[in-house]
Formats: structure tokens, sequence, C-alpha cells
């Protein structure tokens, strides 16, 4: 394992009540590095972030973050290392979007201690990162879905730790705002953290991220199709084996690859 591995998963076996979603997974995420994840509806990404995050224990196999086991971690601890943002944000109860973001700093403080004046000023610049600052004292429950999505995007950042973990989280935002949460990623990334990112954009996951792994489902377990450098796994026929379509694939002005839909 190299100094720089924060995230390891190590043949993993993972399901719910006996049905195996994911088969024999293996993959490893660096410092400074974002890690895109993709596959079709169905085919075990979220399942591999709640394992990653230890939400999850897996049936066989393992996972490390750094090089201390997951399952020998309390769940404070384990927030203390890995910040999820989940794609399902549950119910929105009456609170502010200041207060939500202030939530990623729980792991960090002691029993029934309040926040201080660095937790404030730290929730309020990772709501300037999203470009939600405007957002502070507003009602979630007034919020739309993309602006909630944005505020919990901060709270994941505000938490802090050495690996972020996101559920597609650009769902409900609006093109411009997609493109805005991939390049703040790609910052947190290049600022040391190790970043994994499910999403079902790949021509912006091709753009922003360092390795793609495609997920290919299965009766017996979703396995890798492909892993790689974008411009090395965003081939036909990855696609084709990932998603069962056919594509065009072609390539931007950097030289990364851009997926043209056939109908």
């Amino acid at each position: 394992m190299s100094d720089r591995d924060a995230l390891v998963m190590s043949d993993v076996d993972a399901g719910y009540g006996g049905r195996r979603v994911l088969r024999d997974l293996s993959l490893t995420c660096r410092s400074g590095e974002l890690l895109g994840v993709l596959g079709a509806n169905g085919s075990g990404k979220s399942t591999l972030l709640r394992v990653a995050s230890g939400v999850l224990r897996p049936a066989a196999g393992g996972v490390r973050v750094g090089a201390t086991d997951l399952a020998s971690l309390s769940r404070r601890e384990i927030a203390r290392r890995v910040a999820l943002l989940p794609q399902d944000a549950g119910p929105v109860f009456p609170i502010t979007a200041l207060d939500v973001v202030l939530l990623g700093r729980h792991p960090w403080q002691p029993a029934f201690a309040f926040e201080g004046e660095e937790d404030v000023a730290g929730a309020r610049r990772a709501l300037r990162e999203v470009d939600a600052a405007d957002l502070a004292e507003r009602d979630l429950s007034t919020l739309s879905g993309g602006e909630r999505q944005r505020v919990l995007l901060a709270r994941a950042l505000c938490q802090g730790g050495s690996v972020l973990l996101c559920d597609e989280p650009t769902s409900h935002l609006d093109m411009r705002h997609q493109s805005a949460v991939f390049r703040l990623l790609r910052r947190v990334a290049d600022g040391g953290r190790a970043v994994v990112v499910v999403t079902h954009d790949v021509n912006l996951a091709a753009q922003a991220c360092d390795r793609l792994l495609f997920l290919r489902g299965g009766e017996d377990g979703a396995t890798p199709a492909a892993c790689g450098a974008p411009r090395d796994v965003v081939t036909a026929d990855v696609l084709r084996d990932t998603y069962g379509i056919d594509v065009a694939i072609e390539s931007d002005e950097r030289g990364a690859p851009v997926v043209r839909r056939r109908l």
C-alpha cells in the first residue's frame, strides 16, 4: 500500500438481505485523486459508497482509510476521516441552511458542546464554495432541490477528513451548477483529499476526474467493467458493456473523450 492510498477497498462482497450487490470489488483512491464511479441504474454505485463510508459492513473483504481498518473504528472516528454526501438526504426539517452545514462539525465536538466561532466561519466558507452563501439563513424546507443539494455538499466539505464521498452531487442542479460542482470537487482533490464521486454524467466525469470506474451489474453482484484514465476507458466497447447502448466517442479540445449518444 502506498503512503498516498487514502481509501482502499479489497475483495469486497456486499449486499442486502442475502442479495449480493457487489462481488469481489477492489479499488484504491489516493490522496489528491478524483475518482468517478459510473454504471447503469442498480449496478451498485451507491452501495459502493455505503461500504466505503462504513454505513454498510461488507459480507467479505475489507475497507481501509489510510492504514486503518474501517471496521476497527467507531462511527465518530469514521466521520472524522470520511465525509459522505448521500443521494437521499432524507426528510426536510425546519432548520436553517447554516445549521445544516454546521452538522458537519459534530464529529469534532465534545458531547453537548456548542459550535464555536471557527466552526461557524468554516460553515460559511463552505457555503461560499458551493455558491450558496446567500442561503445561510434560509429554512431548508423553503429551498429548491438544487439549492438543498448545494447546502448538503457544503456540509460534507465542512466535515473535513481525508476522504470525500459524493453520491450524484449534481442531481437536481442546472448545467451551470453541475459544472461548478465538478470544478469544486477537482479543487478539493487538488487540495489533498481523496474524492470519490458517483455520477451518471460521463462527459463531465471524463473532463474532471483522474480515473473512472465503470461498474457492470449482474445477477450475482456488480463487478468492474473497466477502471483507468478517462481516455483509456471511455470507449464504445466499455460503454456498450456497461450500459448496453452504442455510442460515438469524440475528443474535445483538451483531448478528453466526449460521448455522443446514438438514438
